[in-house]
């Protein structure tokens, strides 16, 4: 077989396995063609949601579990305490414990197909299992969880500015997103390492802050239940968890397909117990209360100390996430649609904050928006589409 990026193609035994290996066997140089063709034709490149990248040919155990959980860690655990204010914290951890156990089983889904067909991208795998509206439904799905997850940051910021600086929501929204889109224009890219880095530095203050809300626990504020929140905690989870754009590129640099499986498992096992963990913190404190900002809320505890903390850590990670996915999905747009620069930069910041200034300004709930429909149809419904048009073809 030929050798990818210096990285040995692992032989999967299952049926599909053999299937793709007995088909690109006998077409061995049909295939390649076809496949530089397609990609010199339409752009089909992996679809990607962070910038985050996997830039060695060969990675250990470890990095590729730092890479998955990095990958996960971002803004959108801020919104996580306040969706589950509105179910409970014991219908919450459930509704996450199940969310995760779903994305891991899509996430061994793409890992086998990706595996099979020698460490493909997600729109390549989905063109290939369900023709070209396949690769087009991975694209728009993208963007659709791109657009929710941007417009999110805006309305985040826009609450953090005006703690900040006391100015409205709406103008410090308007200052931040006027920042950062010249940011994502001029491609001031953090290098895959920094932003990993940065990953890693939240989820410690993530723990901190859990920490310090530990002492204040009141387990009845948060031992109620309510189902009217289901759909908003359902996802905000799955925009949380998500990382499956990311996994052909750690299966490429492991170079082994059951390696691969195992850090898969521990890259979902640990975000899901720290997101409990801190959503436990916030619900056994504040109950109901707990703003869209989660983190905000310390203030109330901690006075100015809490302020700043809380303040400052969605500042950090909603800036990073919004540049991080804006900056993706730019390539995105530029890549697979074909688009110039400006065309593409436009279309990815600019709908956003028009919906924005329009009166679309709740945190959380776009969160869920986007968790419920463009992270949904990429990471959930079309890996098993993919699974069923195999199982059919086969």
């Amino acid at each position: 077989m030929p050798v990818s990026e210096g990285v040995r193609r692992e032989k999967v035994a299952t049926s599909h396995g053999r299937y793709y290996q007995a088909r690109l066997a006998s077409q061995r140089r049909k295939k390649l063609t076809v496949i530089q063709n397609i990609r010199k034709r339409k752009g089909v490149r992996g679809i990607r949601t962070s910038t985050i990248r996997v830039d060695k040919a060969r990675i250990t155990k470890n990095e590729a579990l730092a890479i998955l959980v990095g990958t996960q860690i971002g803004a959108g655990v801020l919104g996580l305490p306040y969706a589950a204010s509105k179910v409970g914290l014991i219908p919450a951890i459930g509704v996450l414990i199940g969310v995760m156990l779903l994305m891991l089983g899509t996430a061994f889904i793409v890992l086998r197909f990706s595996a099979e067909m020698g460490g493909a991208q997600m729109s390549t795998i989905a063109q290939r299992t369900l023709g070209r509206a396949g690769g087009w439904l991975m694209y728009l799905s993208v963007s659709l969880m791109s657009f929710g997850a941007i417009l999110a940051y805006i309305a985040g910021m826009g609450h953090v500015f005006a703690s900040l600086f006391g100015v409205t929501d709406t103008v410090g929204a308007a200052i931040f997103w006027v920042l950062a889109s010249i940011v994502v224009y001029k491609g001031l890219e953090a290098s895959g390492k920094t932003e990993l880095i940065m990953s890693y530095f939240m989820l410690a203050l993530f723990i901190a802050v859990t920490a310090m809300l530990f002492p204040h626990a009141e387990p009845e504020k948060a031992l109620y239940v309510e189902w009217s929140g289901l759909l908003s905690i359902t996802g905000v989870a799955i925009f949380a968890l998500g990382c499956h754009t990311i996994i052909p590129d750690v299966y490429k640099g492991l170079g082994s397909y059951e390696e691969t499986k195992k850090v898969l498992v521990l890259a979902f096992l640990i975000p899901t117990a720290i997101y409990a963990v801190f959503m436990a913190s916030f619900l056994l404190v504040f109950g109901r209360t707990t703003p869209q900002v989660a983190t905000q809320a310390l203030e109330q505890i901690y006075g100015r100390l809490g302020w700043l903390v809380g303040n400052f850590i969605p500042l950090l990670a909603i800036t990073t996430s919004f540049i991080g996915i804006a900056l993706a999905q730019q390539s995105n747009n530029e890549e697979f649609v074909r688009l110039g620069r400006k065309a593409a930069w436009a279309l990815t910041v600019v709908p956003p904050a028009a919906l924005y200034f329009a009166g679309v300004r709740n945190f959380a709930d776009v969160l869920a928006f986007a968790g419920d429909t463009g992270d949904l149809m990429a990471f959930i419904v079309l890996p098993i589409l993919m699974w069923l048009a195999a199982r059919l073809r086969k």
